[in-house]
């Protein structure tokens, strides 16, 4: 049976989705942002006249776009809203979250696991992860590529979509049947969403067509969404529910951020006794905010020091126990 395991991290939730060992799913969370189903009073900051849109600033300092105003409520009002996707930064534009106005009872979100039991799944929080998936899933999705065994798949979000080329030297039918199951991987562990379109070797008989389009239903027939058939250039889309930023998304336009996070997360895995010493690339290390290095050493009872070495990549950080 599959199962949620959530590790409840320094600026972030994690959680990996494994059955029989593999990992099926996985979901990043960072602290502070808003959240698909949170419901909270927010204040009109813009509303143009006569319509339902406007803008609101959230209690945690974040704007969203929000809909369905009611026609009494005018700018610096109180109104209700519910978060109904979260912010997403895509190349050179960030999209605000979204909300609606609601008339519902105010409600926090609460943590992660308890949302994953609540939409009926199991879920368990760890304090690490079994046979540690996590840094090969976040590096796949620093580079986007994932290797077969005649090629690769290359995932690479763009404001329109996410796309998904494929790339090797098998006969076109065989390579594209040899891809849909890393494709099928990729949307699961990079958490996919919104519109995706797989760029396929272009297949000029129809039944080449169709049994690619099979075999995709069929690897993907566990996940709700639409899907067009292919075309003769290959193409396919498919469009899912949107509430949040894929894992891709997240690291891409956030690197410094997604780096200082896993150093921490590197950091709270040391074993060895002594003090605890976090070196990184200087970008890095300014993003290591107050907060979490407070964290940090309460959670693991030391003392930390810092250093810096601008010839590490943003991801190349690491922690290791020193004499005091």
């Amino acid at each position: 049976m599959a199962e949620w395991l959530v590790e409840e991290g320094i600026g972030e939730t994690r959680a990996i989705l494994v059955e029989a060992g593999q990992v099926l799913a996985a979901r990043l969370e960072w602290a502070g942002r808003l959240i698909a189903s949170e419901i909270a009073d927010a204040t009109l900051t813009s509303r143009r006249s006569g319509s339902s849109r406007g803008t609101v600033l959230f209690p945690n300092g974040e704007e969203a776009l929000i809909d369905g105003l009611p026609a009494n409520a005018s700018e610096g009002a109180t109104v209700r809203a519910m978060v109904t996707r979260s912010a997403i930064a895509e190349t050179g534009r960030l999209k605000r979250a979204q909300a609606r106005f609601s008339e519902k009872p105010r409600r926090p979100i609460p943590p992660l696991a308890e949302r994953l039991r609540g939409e009926g799944d199991s879920a368990r929080v760890v304090a690490r992860f079994p046979d540690d998936p996590w840094p090969d899933i976040i590096a796949e999705a620093v580079d986007g590529v994932i290797a077969l065994e005649a090629g690769s798949i290359i995932v690479t979000p763009t404001p329109a979509m996410t796309l998904i080329d494929i790339d090797g030297n098998l006969p076109a039918r065989a390579l594209a049947l040899a891809a849909i199951p890393a494709i099928a991987a990729a949307i699961g562990r990079f958490d996919l969403g919104g519109s995706i379109g797989i760029d396929f070797p272009t297949l000029e008989r129809k039944d080449d067509r169709r049994a690619v389009d099979e075999a995709l239903a069929t690897a993907l027939d566990h996940w709700a969404h639409q899907r067009t058939v292919m075309n003769g250039f290959g193409f396919v889309q498919l469009v899912a529910r949107l509430e949040r930023p894929s894992i891709l998304q997240r690291v891409r336009q956030e690197p410094i951020g997604a780096a200082a996070r896993l150093l921490l997360r590197r950091a709270e895995g040391v074993r060895e006794p002594g003090v605890l010493l976090l070196t990184a690339h200087p970008q890095v290390r300014a993003a290591l905010t107050g907060a979490w290095l407070d964290e940090l050493a309460r959670r693991t009872g030391r003392s930390i020091r810092l250093a810096e070495d601008s010839n590490l990549a943003l991801a190349g950080g690491f922690a290791q126990a020193i004499a005091p």
